[in-house]
Formats: C-alpha cells, sequence, structure tokens
C-alpha cells in the first residue's frame, strides 16, 4: 500500500494518473510491491557478499603490510644490508605479475568462489613455509614463503576486486573499493602493531647486544630471534584455513559469469589491449603500488636512518596505514554523491606531488610526517583507477583484472630502486623519495584524461 500511496500523490504525473486508471487498484498494488520487494531482496543479498569480501581484504591488508615490519626484522635475524632486506618487498609482489594470469585461467575453471577458496588455502601453505625458515634462518627460504602467500594473494584479488566493482553500479564501485579498503588497511595498521610486538619487542637492545658477541652466542640469538616469527605464522596459517572453510559453506554466489555474458554484447573489441582507458590504467596502478608500498615499507628504515630508535621506529608504518583509513572512510561518504571517482583521483595525484616535495624538503620528524600523510593522497587511487580501467572490457573482465592484479609488481621494481637510490650516498634516503613525484604526475594525467581516451580497433 505504501509504494500506492506514493504513486497515487500529488508528485504523481498526469500521464501515469491516466495511465493508472486504466488498470484496477490491486494491479499496481501487487505489483508495485512485488518490485520493491525485488529491490529489497537485492539490497539484502549482497550484504552476505560484501560482509565476506571485507573479510578477505582485512586478510590482505594484514598479509600485505606485515612485510614493513619484516624488513628490519629480517635485515636484523639473516644479516642484511638495505638493498637485501628490500627484496621482501620484491617476492612478496612480484608474485602478482608471474601469478596473475594464471589465476585468471584457473579462475575460469573454478569460478570466483572456489578460486577465492584456494587463494586462501595456497597462503596458508605459504604462511607455514616460515616454519622451515625460523628453524634454518634461511633467507631464500623466507622468500620462498612471501612468494607462495603473494600468490594466494594475486588468485584472492584477480577474483576480489572484479567481484566488488560488479555488486553494483560502476559509478560508486570507488566506493565499495573504498569500503574494503577500510578492511584493508585497518588490518594494515594493526598488522605492524602486532608484529613488531612480537618479533621485535627488545630490536634495540638486542641490537646493541649483537655488536658485542662472539661468535657462537651471536648465532644463538639470531636464531632465538629467527623462531619468533614461528607462532604468529603459524596461527595465520590455521586462520586462512577457516576462512576457507567459511567461504565453502557460505552460499557466496558466483555472479561474474552472468555479468560477462550480458557485457559480451556489448563489446566489439577483438583484444582486451584494444581497451584504452585499460593500457593507461595498467601504468597508472604499477606506478600507484609502487608509492604505496615505498611510503609504507621504507619508512622505518627511514626513521631509523634519522636516528630515532627501532624501537619507535617500526610502528611507523601504521602512521601511514592510518592515514590511508581516513582516506578511505571520506572517499566512502563523498564519492559518488559529491564528487566523481576520477575528480578525487586527480585530487589525490596533486596531494601527492605536494607531499612528495615535502618529505624531500623538510627535515628529520617533518618529513617522515609527510611520507605519513601520503597515505592520506594514495587512498582512494586503488579504488578509482581499478573500476576506470575495467569499465566496458566486457567478456574481458577477467584478463583485463589479471593484467591490473600484475601491475602489483609496481611494489617489487619500484621500492628495491628506491632502496638502490638510497643507498648512493650523494641522494641519501631522504631525497631517494624524489621518485615518486613523475609516478603522481601520471596518475593525475590518467584522472584528467588517459582513462577517456579512445583507441579505435
Amino acid at each position: 500500500m505504501f509504494l500506492w500511496q506514493q504513486f497515487s500523490g500529488k508528485r504523481c504525473s498526469k500521464d501515469f494518473k491516466l495511465l493508472k486508471d486504466s488498470f484496477p487498484k490491486s494491479f499496481y498494488v501487487r505489483h508495485l510491491n512485488k518490485l520493491y520487494m525485488t529491490s529489497t531482496q537485492t539490497q539484502k543479498s549482497n550484504l552476505l557478499p560484501i560482509i565476506i569480501m571485507g573479510a578477505f581484504y582485512f586478510i590482505f591488508g594484514f598479509a600485505t603490510w606485515l612485510n614493513g615490519t619484516l624488513i628490519p626484522y629480517l635485515k636484523i635475524a639473516c644479516e642484511l644490508n638495505d638493498f637485501q632486506s628490500y627484496l621482501v618487498a620484491t617476492a612478496f609482489y612480484i608474485s602478482y605479475f608471474v601469478m596473475a594470469l594464471p589465476s585468471s585461467w584457473v579462475l575460469k575453471k573454478t569460478g570466483l568462489k572456489n578460486g577465492m577458496m584456494l587463494g586462501l588455502f595456497v597462503m596458508a601453505v605459504g604462511a607455514l613455509v616460515f616454519v622451515p625458515a625460523a628453524n634454518t634462518r634461511t633467507y631464500s627460504i623466507f622468500l620462498l614463503g612471501l612468494f607462495i602467500i603473494g600468490t594466494g594473494l594475486s588468485l584472492l584479488q584477480t577474483a576480489a576486486n572484479p567481484y566488488v566493482s560488479i555488486l553494483g553500479p560502476i559509478d560508486s564501485a570507488a566506493k565499495r573499493i573504498s569500503i574494503m579498503g577500510i578492511c584493508n588497511k585497518v588490518a594494515g595498521t594493526l598488522a605492524p602493531l602486532i608484529l613488531g610486538a612480537i618479533i621485535l619487542s627488545d630490536a634495540d637492545i638486542l641490537t646493541e647486544q649483537l655488536k658485542t658477541m662472539d661468535a657462537v652466542s651471536k648465532v644463538a640469538k639470531l636464531n632465538e630471534l629467527a623462531s619468533r616469527v614461528i607462532t604468529p605464522y603459524t596461527i595465520m596459517a590455521i586462520i586462512l584455513v577457516g576462512l576457507a572453510m567459511l567461504v565453502k559453506f557460505s552460499g557466496l554466489p558466483d555472479i561474474e559469469t552472468e555479468s560477462e555474458r550480458e557485457e559480451e554484447t556489448v563489446s566489439n573489441k577483438t583484444s582486451v589491449f584494444q581497451f584504452s582507458n585499460l593500457t593507461f590504467g595498467l601504468i597508472a596502478l604499477f606506478l600507484y603500488v609502487g608509492v604505496e608500498v615505498i611510503s609504507i615499507d621504507t619508512l622505518t628504515n627511514f626513521g631509523t636512518s634519522l636516528g630515532m630508535p627501532l624501537s619507535k621506529a617500526k610502528y611507523l608504518p601504521s602512521y601511514t596505514l592510518g592515514a590511508m583509513t581516513i582516506g578511505y572512510i571520506i572517499s566512502i561518504l563523498t564519492i559518488p554523491k559529491i564528487v566523481k571517482q576520477e575528480v578525487v583521483l586527480a585530487v589525490s595525484a596533486v596531494l601527492g606531488v605536494v607531499l612528495a616535495f615535502g618529505a624531500i624538503a623538510t627535515p628529520g620528524i617533518a618529513a617522515i610526517g609527510f611520507i605519513a600523510l601520503l597515505g592520506f593522497a594514495n587512498a582512494v587511487m586503488w579504488p578509482a583507477i581499478f573500476p576506470l580501467a575495467i569499465h566496458a572490457t566486457g567478456k574481458y573482465l577477467k584478463t583485463a583484472s589479471a593484467l591490473l592484479i600484475m601491475c602489483i609488481v609496481g611494489g617489487a621494481i619500484l621500492t628495491p630502486l628506491y632502496g638502490g637510490l638510497a643507498g648512493v650516498k650523494e641522494i641519501g634516503t631522504q631525497n631517494a623519495y624524489c621518485i615518486m613525484v613523475p609516478c603522481y604526475l601520471y596518475i593525475l594525467w590518467y584522472a584528467v584524461a588517459g582513462h577517456k581516451v579512445n583507441v579505435k580497433a
């Protein structure tokens, strides 16, 4: 009756009043209420997938942003230099490049639900590899474990990002991904706090002790330090397996097949690379991931290079991730009701340029603050770039998603490149942040014009 009253009120158009007079009242009550109930049920049916996807993004964040703590930890435990320690990021993010297209093939065979469940199991295997790595204190095995975890995440994200994007209208996709981003970055904020408290609780004292120990005592102490990751990563493996079983029995629907079938008739392209918004978006996402990882994973080492104790510097990545969380909240409140996602992307890129220059030009704690604030500038970039890049890709949706996931390799390439620049005496750890400026400038171009360029087949 509610909808009948709305349609029969004063705001109802004359055309509708003429039409409604041609049919009995019961006809409209029955069909309009059916329409209303269908809309309500659709909203409710999306709630469970969104909750489950939120849990996935929490796992993404927790597993990903442990690297900021692992870098200084493994630097001590495995006796590494700066460049070697940043191979943590390389091993983790290179897996996205290597495994994204195979992940797309797997998803075509398994569907989204089974593919995401498989990804969780693969991540659990990678977490368990940390046990023999710690027992032998072998850096290469640690890197192998990180690569396997990244492989599982590649499979998960290849499925999860388009899934979230197509849960509703494309113009609000950034809003939905921002909600996922909050789950991701809350986990990322907690990750260095929790892992740092477990494995680097006495980092400053330990570092001083190692300088005066004899060879035998030093080896024993380093072995004890390495063993500290066994318990947290074993617990992580158990949680991942539990979440995989939850997915199996959750009733999470596979929605990509129907969406692809609907979109297949829209596109007349013969290659995924004929979508210019995707092609330019691949570069934008590559650069974005690079600057995001640099702003988080290098901050602990940058803090210690300024004389900050490791006991305090180990928590610095949480500040960047906290700033990202605030950025996500603001984007949820403003996109797309107040401002379009491409406009927010452009503003964020400009802010990135300003903050990067601030990090280079200011001394001490102020520079750390500018780098941490980059988290706020970076927050909306993934949520905006991803849907802009996959828009209208139709039957190429899975392949487009896989290619975009491959671009996470930006974290594997740009982070060690920063480390190489930081190791040059004439440049140093602070001036090396200049690498971020051209990255933000390209993202600005993509936001303003790049995603609109039309390349015909």
